[in-house]
C-alpha cells in the first residue's frame, strides 16, 4: 500500500531547530521518485519547501528556507528527513511529505505534480 507518514513536528522558539521524518512505503519509492516537503498555513496555498530524488541526488530548496533547512534520505531510502535550523515564526505551519513517481523536475514546487501525500505534522514557532 502506498503510504507516507510524517512525524517530528512540535513547538519551538524562534532560532531553534526541529527535524521532521517521513516514512515512505516501498510501493512509492520503488523506481524513480521525487520526495518533497510542503507546508501550509490557514488561508494560504500549500507551498513547496524542499525536494530530493530517491537516489539521494538533486536537492532543491525554496528561497525562504535556503541555507536553513536540509532535506535528506536515510541509507535504507525509506525515510525522508527535513532538518530545520534557525526557525522563524513564518515557518509555522502544517508540514506535509509528498512523492511523485519520477525524478524531481524543474517544476518541483508545483504541488499538483505529486501523487502521494502524508497526513501532515504541525510545526509551531513562537517569538
Amino acid at each position: 500500500q502506498a503510504q507516507l507518514v510524517e512525524s517530528g513536528g512540535g513547538s519551538v522558539q524562534a532560532g531553534g531547530s526541529l527535524t521532521l521524518s517521513c516514512a515512505i512505503s516501498r510501493a512509492i519509492y520503488y523506481g524513480n521518485a521525487c520526495l518533497a516537503w510542503f507546508r501550509q498555513t490557514p488561508g494560504q496555498d500549500r507551498e513547496a519547501v524542499a525536494a530530493i530524488n530517491n537516489d539521494g541526488r538533486s536537492e532543491n530548496y525554496a528561497d525562504p528556507v535556503q541555507g536553513r533547512f536540509t532535506v535528506s534520505l536515510a541509507n535504507a531510502k525509506n525515510t525522508l528527513y527535513l532538518q530545520m535550523h534557525n526557525l522563524q515564526v513564518e515557518d509555522t505551519g502544517i508540514y506535509y511529505c509528498a512523492a511523485a513517481q519520477h525524478f524531481c523536475r524543474a517544476n518541483w514546487q508545483n504541488r499538483y505534480g505529486y501523487n502521494y501525500w502524508g497526513q501532515g505534522t504541525q510545526v509551531t514557532v513562537s517569538s
